[in-house]
């Protein structure tokens, strides 16, 4: 482990004590309704304070969302750090980043919508779930390429989490994220992808100078009914945030 990677972790790891204090502040005395949105409040400062140990700068470009459905390519953990600190939002994510150490106790915090994708029945459960945050008021974060990736390209969407985007009339809006680093391949170190094991990708990114993130945001206007047009749809629609 270098030195800078020891002082970011001792970093790291105040500032999970902050946000836990924050989190206990922020959330304890809320109504049930009311929750949701203020745990999404709660990840927002928490994701600032966090990007700011990685020396991350973020260039943000679009309409940043507020409510609705926000659908987004996958590169990285580190998406739910950027996207959070941009805006207030619920993640909805694979179950197993429930069972990381400490990251998936803080995704928990944070009200995350998690998803077992081996049981299809889930599903059904976890759409519900999306349509209660959407109803609440929050904006909810799909990655519909179902895992992480290198960013070279973008995987296909499934359409299967689409589905509460194609009623309730609510908003959707598109992202896509992008990372770049002075000291490093990103595609490898700051993406999270393959056989790469949390713990020692986190170290190897602590120590890092700095990461430099591109999140562009776009505006999205529904036209079919069926959800895996929908899902080329919006693949098309973040395809051209790239380009």
């Amino acid at each position: 482990m270098t030195i800078r990677a020891a002082g970011k972790l001792c970093w790291f790891a105040l500032q999970v004590a902050v946000n836990v204090a924050d989190y206990l502040f922020s959330t304890a005395f809320v109504s049930s309704s009311s929750k949701r949105l203020a745990r999404a409040g709660w990840l927002h400062r928490a994701a600032g304070r966090h990007l700011k140990i990685f020396g991350c700068s973020t260039t943000l470009s679009g309409p940043v969302p507020a409510r609705g459905f926000l659908v987004s390519n996958h590169l990285s953990y580190f998406d739910i750090l950027v996207i959070g600190a941009a805006t207030r939002a619920v993640f909805v994510s694979k179950a197993d980043v429930r069972r990381w150490p400490l990251f998936g106790w803080l995704a928990s915090l944070a009200g995350t919508i998690f998803i077992e994708r081996e049981r299809r029945t889930h599903v059904g459960e976890v759409n519900r779930e999306i349509e209660a945050a959407l109803s609440d008021g929050a904006l909810v974060v799909v990655f519909p390429e179902g895992t992480s990736s290198d960013g070279k390209m973008i995987l296909p969407f499934r359409g299967s989490l689409l589905e509460p985007a194609l009623r309730g009339g609510h908003e959707i809006s598109t992202a896509w994220i992008h990372y770049e680093l002075e000291d490093g391949d990103a595609g490898e170190e700051v993406c999270y992808w393959g056989n790469h094991m949390f713990f020692p990708h986190l170290l190897n990114l602590l120590a890092k100078r700095r990461v430099r993130a591109t999140l562009r945001f776009g505006t999205f206007r529904r036209t079919t009914e069926d959800r895996k047009e929908l899902a080329k749809q919006l693949h098309a629609a973040i395809t051209e945030l790239k380009a």
